[in-house]
């Protein structure tokens, strides 16, 4: 088993550890306006210094919130499109500091 980063919170107690772009559209998809109206991604550390989250909207859609107090960055988005939520959640992941993270190196030949 990996190390795990960060994992993904739905309101009805689902969890997934570092969920790929693939879990992340499947527990958007299962969001609803009743009993599971939010997910929220966060690293798993006593406390964190960035998430991000997907709410359903009343009047239909998606709100995105995503938060890096390292980086001073509080964006707030709505969209409609699950395939782009998921992917731009997984990017935007994907550039934070993870401690533990291995860091990628580039060898020069």
């Amino acid at each position: 088993m990996g190390a795990q980063y960060y994992g993904a919170d739905s309101e009805n107690g689902d969890r997934i550890e570092d969920p790929s772009e693939d879990a992340l559209f499947m527990m958007i998809s299962d969001l609803n306006d009743s009993d599971n109206t939010f997910v929220v991604v966060q690293p798993d550390e006593g406390d964190p210094v960035w998430f991000a989250s997907v709410a359903v909207l009343d009047e239909g859609g998606y709100e995105m919130v995503r938060r890096d107090t390292t980086r001073n960055e509080h964006e707030v988005t709505t969209a409609t499109s699950i395939n782009d939520i998921a992917r731009d959640l997984t990017i935007w992941m994907a550039a934070r500091d993870l401690p533990g993270r291995p860091t990628s190196q580039v060898s020069e030949f």
